[in-house]
């Protein structure tokens, strides 16, 4: 009944691939911090003095905390740069892994709008291959009506209830997996991570208690009028997502 769709296969394969690719891509480490790394990690980022402090020290890892980091609790490690603990991926999603999940992000999208799209064409050949928009019905008074979308649609849920109830929740899914990669990506265009944007909003961490001893470690006056602290214009900011910066070594003298 269904005319078949030689490209669909490929389609499915190769989008299919490509979520699997970046789904296990996104099992990246994420940039823990660890008393090797602690050191030159604490270079990496100035602290903005609002929501991240100098001489804040992780009560479980008993680190001092770099500027953007966060210790997740479900891991149980901190994490660099954190942005948030991804349930899907069972990670955090961090400094060196953000990449990944924002293609990680794109792929999803991508391969539930090529599955919505076949099934369109699915259901729209077996309606145009049935003669529905030719045919006609009568009404409860009795006149013959011609078959409208509507008739059609009633006519597809009662034939094919599965593949319709499919359809509609793969365009929710689709729509709602666009939101949520379009506000990644906005935090990636503006250089912020989840974790900062929750904080901005009011929230403010229970266990920071900023000290005086670890001034040095900051920028003697932080531009608290700049909305994205962080922010170094628009490419360097991509740059900074697909291409993190580096532990920074200290020189022994």
């Amino acid at each position: 009944m269904f005319k078949k769709n030689k490209k669909s296969p490929a389609v499915v394969v190769r989008a299919l691939l490509y979520f699997l690719n970046s789904f296990l891509l996104t099992h990246h480490l994420p940039g823990t911090v660890t008393q090797k790394k602690v050191a030159g990690q604490l270079h990496i980022y100035p602290y903005d003095r609002r929501l991240f402090h100098p001489g804040v020290s992780c009560p479980t890892c008993q680190l001092v905390k770099p500027a953007r980091s966060k210790h997740c609790r479900v891991c149980n490690r901190c994490v660099h740069r954190f942005d948030h603990h991804c349930v899907w991926v069972n990670n955090c999603i961090g400094a060196q892994n953000t990449r990944y999940f924002l293609l990680y992000l794109f792929s999803v999208c991508a391969m539930a709008g090529d599955i919505a799209l076949l099934t369109i064409d699915m259901l729209l050949h077996a309606v145009l291959r049935s003669g529905l928009l030719r045919a006609s019905y009568i009404d409860e008074y009795g006149q013959q009506q011609p078959a409208g979308p509507l008739f059609v649609v009633q006519h597809l849920f009662l034939t094919f209830p599965r593949i319709v109830f499919m359809l509609g929740f793969l365009i929710f899914v689709f729509f709602l997996l666009a939101g949520y990669a379009l506000f990644h990506s906005f935090l990636a265009l503006v250089n912020q991570t989840s974790n900062e944007w929750y904080k901005s909003r009011g929230y403010v961490c229970q266990h920071c208690h900023p000290t005086t001893a670890a001034d040095n470690l900051c920028s003697p006056a932080p531009d608290h009028s700049k909305r994205y602290y962080y922010s170094r214009g628009l490419l360097r900011n991509l740059g900074e997502i697909f291409f993190p910066p580096k532990t920074v070594q200290k020189k022994d003298n």
